[in-house]
């Protein structure tokens, strides 16, 4: 015989279900702030922090201590959007979103998070404002988890706010209630974005991807097909003339066409022709350097700064060439030949492309001290066609974004005038 379940079947009476329901409903769990896993930041009326909780800590790398009693505004950088956030919270007295908010921190740079802004009344019981220790220690219960109108994570922050009163020891509930005077605060709650944003980047960028691969193949179909009259018409000119010295035209426009000829080749040719085998990303670098500075003049300097205890990739050695060669020509170009570039090799750990988590990726990095990348191209860069130079082509960071991703990797870049970088992340096998 089977033992009796110890929890009510589907079929249980409607008396025990109400018995359920009731308990739910009933469950209340202490809470601190110092448990929710939202990044929580407390500011006083006059918009000073009172008060962070660990996960917004963790979030900007920041401590709390520090920042006690500085203003808000002052204590990030880009704050034009939280400005508007919090101004609207508090003109209306009603939470504000804004769903795409950058955030400029010491630690991280610049963070795209969503920002809810809260107004909230608090106090401690005695009329005075509450301090960073009583928020850290004050407990809450937990909003009812039955009610579905709004999302878990934002009832559990208003219930928190609104449920912050700290009576002082020996004192009843209802005297503190009696004494209570309450106090006009802001909450913050951050929800970080860059990992969201960044998924939709590597699907935008992998359509993209695809796109100008089908339009550069169209492309090379129709500049081949009049490279063999060209060629043909060279030789024939040759012929008919006598002086050696214009003959050496006839042959450079002859080897043109040949190079070209080649290069619409590689174009057209299918993915699967590619030669892979196990490579060092440095020796890759070192050719792409090699061949930059004896282009350039001698203005221009090429740092290294590789970690030599990097492994094996497995990948294809002239196609990872051709990729850093397109990035690194074009910063040398962009600075007219006169700065600093640095190519900086690392690992990265646990790291997720195109969809596919990837233990380990190799991450290269060229970075330079040039102009940067014009605000209106930075969403286009790597389309076809689309050059910031009059004598562009704009073709080189579209192959090179090309044979980035045949290697399942992708590039992604941070432009500002004085300095722009370039990552590009290749998984290990």
């Amino acid at each position: 015989m089977k033992p009796p379940c110890p929890f009510p079947s589907p079929q249980s009476s409607p008396a025990s279900g109400r018995e359920s329901e009731r308990s739910l409903r009933e469950f209340h769990v202490n809470l601190t702030p110092e448990h929710l896993a939202t990044a929580v930041i407390l500011l006083d009326g006059e918009s000073r922090i009172v008060y962070l909780n660990p996960a917004a800590e963790h979030l900007f790398d920041v401590s709390g201590k520090s920042l006690s009693g500085l203003p808000v505004l002052q204590a990030f950088t880009d704050t034009a959007q939280l400005a508007n956030a919090m101004q609207h919270a508090t003109r209306d007295n009603a939470s504000y979103i804004e769903h795409d908010l950058t955030l400029g921190t010491p630690a991280h740079g610049k963070l795209h998070l969503r920002c809810a802004a809260t107004p909230v009344q608090l106090g401690n019981g005695h009329g005075k404002d509450i301090t960073p220790d009583e928020t850290r220690h004050a407990r809450f219960p937990l909003p009812n988890p039955l009610d579905e109108t709004t999302s878990h994570s934002t009832k559990l922050l208003k219930t928190a706010a609104k449920s912050l009163v700290i009576p002082q020891a020996g004192e009843g509930a209802n005297e503190s209630l009696r004494e209570l005077r309450y106090n006009q605060h802001l909450l913050l709650e951050f929800h970080p974005m860059d990992r969201t944003l960044k998924l939709a980047r590597e699907e935008q960028m992998l359509d993209q991807t695809q796109a100008s691969r089908l339009l550069l193949r169209n492309l090379a179909h129709e500049i081949k097909n009049p490279l063999g009259g060209i060629r043909g018409a060279a030789q024939l000119l040759e012929q008919e003339l006598e002086r050696p010295a214009l003959r050496e035209y006839t042959q450079i426009i002859v080897q043109e066409a040949d190079r070209l000829r080649s290069l619409m080749e590689k174009l057209l040719s299918p993915q699967n022709s590619s030669h892979y085998s196990a490579l060092n990303i440095h020796e890759v670098l070192e050719r792409v350097r090699s061949v930059v500075l004896a282009e350039m003049p001698a203005g221009l300097t090429i740092q290294r700064d590789y970690d030599i205890s990097l492994p094996a990739l497995i990948g294809d050695k002239e196609q990872l060439i051709q990729a850093m060669l397109n990035i690194v020509r074009n910063a040398a170009q962009a600075m007219q030949g006169s700065g600093t570039i640095i190519l900086r090799t690392r690992i990265a750990r646990q790291v997720t492309l195109i969809k596919r988590r990837h233990r380990l990726a190799v991450v290269v990095q060229i970075i330079d001290n040039g102009p940067g990348i014009p605000p209106e191209l930075q969403d286009k860069i790597f389309y076809p066609l689309v050059s910031g130079r009059a004598d562009g082509h704009g073709l080189g960071l579209t192959l090179a974004q090309d044979y980035v991703s045949q290697h399942n990797g992708a590039i992604e870049f941070d432009s500002e005038p004085g300095r722009t970088c370039f990552t590009v992340l290749l998984p290990l096998p």
